[in-house]
């Protein structure tokens, strides 16, 4: 690709910085990307590196002392429309730590939990991580209910949008319904795994819907309980009775869990997300792949993790892999691409799915766009049908 992603670090930078960077080529290698594809630069490259033209995230590192450092830079970012991430560290101190021109972003106050959120953020901002923060809580009621509940606020707090059954389907809705819709759009599950979690129905049914969408699952176990093996994406975590607030973790309505466990779990669910957004991406292009191949198709994975078809006369088609329940937006933002790629001509671009368990209504709704906009959908079920006849 001609153009690079810019992960730019100005400001008081250091050993914190350094963990920055580190951490977002991991999540680079998790979500499969080209580490060519990316640049990292600071106030040493920036004249010679930096191109206004090209995608950016800028992270401005504050100083506790109110030394501020490459306020020209700011400047120059601001111009360009760049996002520029503010980080402080001392609470109500924002002012004090950030310089003024930066007065009206949206800092965020660090800890050591942090990190994994600023990567995240910065890969949200160039596309290559859902915008979407969606995380399914799966309990039994009568066993966990105030640990759901506890989770729910705490992640609801870190900007993730959290599907709760009891907080979050609508009265008049088709409960079960709507229950699988939401979890086919959400990037990981958090499983309470108590004693008598298995006992039911419906919490054996949303393990194995998890495992037919290839959803990422963190799977705290209660004390005293045993881990369930899982074949998909699964994090375990043997909860020990220290982890509750005064040991108790027996009591479904008072149960709650201590705040440093609470904070490192939603590091967890963090890191997970592009570990499971790859996982799902693969399952999608693996399939599209397998018909398009038995087709006579010629057909290449691109380092940004969409395919291609050979039209010959220097014409492609574009299909990309899109997790979880297409949005028109995702239809606009995929018209982007066909600006950004400059060596061929674009025939088409598609957004290919899974459509399994998302809901007749929303379906009839892509159904439909497809009538409007440039971008087409295609349904993984109708996969060997469309390439058949297209």
């Amino acid at each position: 690709m001609k153009y690079k992603y810019q992960l730019i670090t100005i400001g008081t930078t250091g050993d914190l910085s350094d963990k920055i960077i580190n951490l977002f080529f991991v999540q680079i290698k998790e979500l499969k990307l080209d580490k060519d594809a990316f640049i990292i630069i600071d106030e040493t490259n920036y004249s010679k590196e930096y191109k206004g033209n090209q995608p950016a995230f800028a992270i401005y590192f504050g100083d506790e002392d109110g030394n501020f450092k490459h306020l020209d830079i700011i400047d120059s970012l601001i111009k360009d429309g760049t996002i520029i991430l503010p980080v402080f560290y001392n609470d109500n101190c924002f002012g004090i730590e950030i310089p003024k021109v930066l007065e009206n972003q949206n800092g965020l106050l660090y800890d050591s939990t942090k990190n994994i959120k600023i990567v995240n953020l910065a890969l949200e901002s160039f596309e290559l991580l859902r915008t979407s923060r969606k995380v399914f809580v799966s309990y039994k009621r009568n066993e966990s209910t105030s640990v759901a509940i506890q989770l729910y606020e705490a992640l609801e707090r870190n900007n993730f949008d959290v599907f709760l059954d009891t907080h979050s389907i609508k009265q008049g809705e088709p409960f079960q319904e709507e229950l699988w819709h939401r979890m086919t759009d959400c990037d990981v599950i958090v499983l309470l795994n108590t004693p008598k979690f298995l006992d039911s129905y419906w919490c054996k049914e949303e393990i194995a819907e998890a495992s037919a969408k290839q959803i990422g699952i963190i799977q705290l176990v209660w004390p005293n309980h045993k881990l369930e093996a899982m074949a998909h994406v699964c994090l375990p975590i043997q909860l020990q009775s220290t982890d509750f607030e005064e040991s108790v973790f027996d009591n479904e309505n008072a149960s709650k869990l201590v705040e440093p466990f609470v904070n490192n779990l939603v590091s967890e669910v963090e890191s997970m997300r592009a570990r499971n957004l790859a996982s799902r991406q693969d399952n999608l292009i693996t399939e599209f792949t397998n018909f398009a191949v038995k087709y006579g198709k010629s057909i290449n994975l691109q380092p940004e993790r969409f395919v291609t078809e050979e039209l010959g006369g220097n014409k492609k088609r574009i299909f990309i892999p899109t997790v979880g329940i297409p949005q028109s937006v995702n239809c606009n933002q995929s018209e982007e691409i066909i600006k950004e790629i400059k060596d061929y001509e674009v025939d088409s671009v598609h957004l290919i799915y899974d459509d399994l368990r998302i809901r007749d209504k929303w379906l009839t709704h892509l159904d439909w766009l497809n009538g409007y906009l440039k971008v087409q959908t295609i349904k993984k079920k109708n996969f060997d049908r469309w390439l058949k006849e297209n």
